[in-house]
């Protein structure tokens, strides 16, 4: 997302101030802003969603009123989730002290993973609302698929169903605050020299506020991220030959994960020290000690600093491109020229990624 000339004062400004983004974003390149404010965004979007021009869709301009429609409607069931279902099942009520007494393990978890579930719903609606405006104002056009149905995601913050349907750690992180993540991965994970896991969700904690329960969480996610990770690429490969085994695997991580991930942020609900050590210490730090003993027991790869760290969070359009251009090598790679024709076909990937 390179952009090799320097921006005017009102094109700065611009970028910073600009009415779709001001209040609750969602965070966006300037690359992609500034191409939409000159008016190039649906011609170079469909150019590289389809390889090429395609006179099928040149009569007239993606409209955006279908996507703004579906986006209003998640808005409003989330904010009528929030205002119902939220409100009879508080988060603090997991540090209850009658509630810890009397109900059991299994009780316990239950309800965590149910009241902090209960608890995302505002942030559906508010990170739906911002990308809804964005697209009404034309914003956030990403291109056609294969059967010219327009997509308007560009800039979306999150998905909703891989987030609820998450089976490890990093499907989670990658599904939330999407916009966010990308700017963490290219200020500080791809320029960190050593534990660029550690510094990023470290980054990411100082970039919320200064709660102490901002800290508590990025903290805890190290840990369940980096023991994730360890048990993925140590026992994974055991259990994807089989279809049936497979799913029994995607129950069981699916299960582990949205438990972890609700025991990781109970400290970004509660806020404060003394309530998230109540929750923490109730529950044994059950899950800090699993993930210091799986990272003791199961290797953990590096990450490498090239493609593997790339894909991780890429977004699915820059996906996209690479495949097409990965299949014009391979076709170009037959002809009596190959050399010179795969070195064209580097340049202009290149001159795409910029």
């Amino acid at each position: 997302l390179n952009y090799r000339r320097m921006p005017s004062l009102l094109e700065y400004l611009s970028y910073n101030c600009n009415f779709m983004g001001i209040l609750a974003g969602p965070l966006c390149s300037y690359k992609d802003y500034i191409t939409f404010i000159e008016g190039r965004s649906y011609q170079l979007q469909q150019s590289e969603a389809n390889g090429k021009e395609d006179t099928k869709y040149e009569q007239t301009d993606p409209s955006p009123n279908i996507a703004v429609a579906q986006k209003l409607l998640i808005c409003g069931l989330s904010l009528l989730f929030h205002m119902t279902i939220t409100k009879t099942l508080p988060v603090e009520y997991n540090i209850d002290d009658n509630f810890r007494a009397t109900a059991s393990w299994p009780v316990r978890f239950f309800y965590l993973y149910v009241s902090l579930m209960a608890a995302r719903p505002k942030y559906y609606f508010a990170w739906t609302l911002a990308d809804a405006i964005n697209n009404a104002a034309g914003f956030g056009f990403r291109g056609y698929d294969k059967n010219g149905v327009t997509h308007w995601d560009l800039i979306s913050n999150l998905r909703i169903q891989q987030i609820e349907f998450s089976t490890s750690f990093k499907m989670f992180l990658d599904n939330w605050n999407i916009q966010t993540a990308l700017w963490l991965k290219r200020v500080c994970y791809e320029r960190a020299t050593f534990s660029p896991t550690i510094q990023t969700f470290i980054l990411s904690a100082i970039w919320h506020g200064v709660y102490p329960g901002y800290y508590l969480t990025f903290l805890t996610g190290v840990l369940m991220t980096l023991a994730a990770r360890a048990i993925r690429n140590n026992i994974r490969h055991y259990f994807v030959d089989s279809p049936a085994v497979k799913l029994c695997y995607d129950i069981i991580t699916w299960m582990a994960t949205q438990v972890a991930i609700s025991y990781t942020v109970v400290p970004f609900v509660l806020l404060s020290v003394k309530p998230s050590f109540t929750f923490y210490s109730s529950c044994y730090f059950c899950l800090h000690v699993a993930s210091i003993l799986v990272l003791l027991v199961f290797p953990l790869k590096r990450t490498q600093k090239g493609s593997k760290k790339h894909e991780s969070i890429q977004p699915a359009w820059s996906k996209k491109l690479e495949e097409q251009h990965l299949l014009q090598k391979n076709s170009y790679s037959t002809t009596n020229n190959s050399f010179s024709q795969k070195q064209e076909i580097t340049c202009r990937y290149q001159a795409l990624k910029q």
